[in-house]
């Protein structure tokens, strides 16, 4: 899931991981998921997260992998938990990967995901995973669209 969270959610949850507070962090995403009202400002790419990460990253899911803006659409970005994915990315960077995000067309992506070469990688590779993954990142394009035009920080979250 991703959410683009105010000023204050954002503060909450950096405070918690500085913190080390692995619960807190949990029990912030937990309140923000159960009260969040605004399907505008989410998104849920179910498990096309994991193919999107690789076709904008280097192939793999190393959170470090690829070249900024595109490698921080999903993984990259600072982590804020220990056990999941809670990735954080500020206004400026939602900024950056939104502008870097809106050139990419099917074509482009179907290059990359034709490319995925890992054997952790549990997607079909075929045309029916492809046009999951495209959809979802249709989906992901749009949100940091919204995302950044509200000026917000986002939080990706997967377990």
């Amino acid at each position: 899931m991703y959410f683009a969270i105010t000023a204050e959610q954002e503060r909450s949850l950096l405070v918690a991981a500085d913190g080390g507070d692995d619960d807190e962090v949990g029990e912030i995403l937990e309140v923000l998921e159960e009260s969040w009202d605004d399907d505008r400002l989410k998104a849920d790419t179910d498990k096309a997260w994991d193919a999107i990460h690789r076709c904008l990253a280097d192939g793999t899911l190393d959170p470090d992998g690829g070249e900024y803006p595109l490698s921080h659409a999903v993984l990259g970005g600072r982590h804020l938990h220990d056990e999941y994915y809670v990735v954080h990315l500020t206004a400026d960077q939602v900024r950056d990967v939104s502008d870097a995000l809106q050139p990419v067309d099917r074509a482009w992506l179907r290059r990359r995901f034709d490319t995925i070469d890992d054997p952790g990688y549990r997607g079909a590779r075929d045309d029916v995973d492809f046009d999951y993954t495209w959809v979802n990142f249709v989906d992901v394009r749009e949100f940091y669209q919204r995302a950044a035009a509200a000026r917000r920080a986002v939080i990706f979250t997967a377990t």
